[in-house]
């Protein structure tokens, strides 16, 4: 972990002394069910407080676990952030490991890894807003989730479940959402920055995996990364997901946070348009960062190796934040 310093600060929220009218702020580790796999994570909360504003914390893609933290790229931390950041707003929350991260792995899957696509990652995530409301610090008209990058998608998944029992969801922060399909994203890169010819293969591998849900034996380098027959299960599933048509869905009137930057070529503010005028029917807030990166820091480089370099959150989110979380 690179991020000493943010671990710094943790501890020492965690420890500050109260006074006698006070609770003690305490980081539980806890475990809950999903369809089988057991999930691991930390709700953090005011010990013995009544009940209040919670939030569901959940994690970019890939093998990033409950504090933000990534298998490939490193320590990163802005989860365990965030989670700080609410505490010292009164909110409670709960972030958790998901599917093939942290100490919640595989379970289940350790044989069967293709089967690991977006609803087992939605399941995960509705199990875990389930065990959030089932606390006694949890207000039940006060449940919100937070989603970054593709973790938007189940939180919006969350926010428009209709299942007899599902928690009402009163408020969304969608954190650097994604704009659209996946595959659709991947082309619009391909299209900027590959050659004609890269682009036209690529178009056409596009056209098989949702045609056929099979992919080329042979991609050009870097392509192949990104959609192969060890993946190309999970990917089909994950590029069903229309974002813009999800975020059509989100309850009328819901208080909705939307980050976007003009320096995260995940999610420039341009390209979240059609996502952003889908949630015009929710008491919409739109922050338009700058120079602040995917991982929710200032950083205008856009540089990947650049997401475990320590620091705070940008001061533009917590801005953000500060006037959100009361709505």
């Amino acid at each position: 972990m690179k991020g000493l310093a943010a671990l710094a600060v943790s501890l020492v929220l965690a420890l500050a002394g109260c006074s006698s009218e006070d609770h003690a702020l305490v980081d539980d580790e806890v475990s809950f069910d999903a369809d089988g796999l057991t999930i691991h994570g930390t709700y953090r909360h005011q010990q013995d407080a009544g009940p209040g504003p919670a939030a569901l914390l959940i994690s970019e893609s890939g093998p990033t676990d409950r504090n933000g933290d990534n298998a490939v790229v490193g320590a990163i931390g802005n989860m365990r952030q965030l989670a700080e950041l609410l505490s010292d707003q009164g909110v409670a929350s709960l972030r958790y490991d998901k599917v093939g991260t942290g100490k919640t792995g595989l379970g289940p899957y350790q044989h069967r890894p293709n089967d690991v696509v977006s609803a087992v990652y939605t399941a995960g995530a509705a199990a875990a807003v389930r065990y959030l409301a089932d606390q006694p610090g949890t207000d039940k008209d006060r449940i919100s989730v937070y989603g970054l990058g593709e973790g938007t998608i189940h939180a919006m998944s969350l926010a428009t479940d209709a299942t007899p029992g599902a928690p009402k969801i009163h408020s969304l922060g969608l954190l650097q959402p994604l704009p659209g399909r996946y595959l659709d994203i991947i082309t619009n890169r391909v299209r900027a920055d590959a050659s004609p010819q890269t682009l036209s293969t690529w178009l056409a591998a596009v056209d098989e995996v949702r045609t056929k849900g099979t992919v080329p034996a042979q991609l050009p380098e870097g392509l192949g990364a990104i959609v192969n027959q060890g993946n190309v299960k999970a990917v089909v599933e994950a590029d069903k997901i229309d974002p813009v048509q999800l975020a059509a869905k989100v309850p009328a009137g819901t208080p909705v946070l939307l980050t976007c930057s003009d320096t995260d070529s995940q999610a420039k503010c341009d390209a979240e348009r059609p996502l952003i005028n889908a949630l015009k029917h929710t008491a919409l807030t739109v922050v338009e960062l700058q120079g602040v990166n995917h991982v929710l820091r200032d950083d205008p480089s856009d540089n990947i190796a650049n997401l475990t370099k320590p620091g705070p959150l940008s001061p533009q989110l917590v801005s953000g934040l500060d006037v959100f979380v009361g709505k």
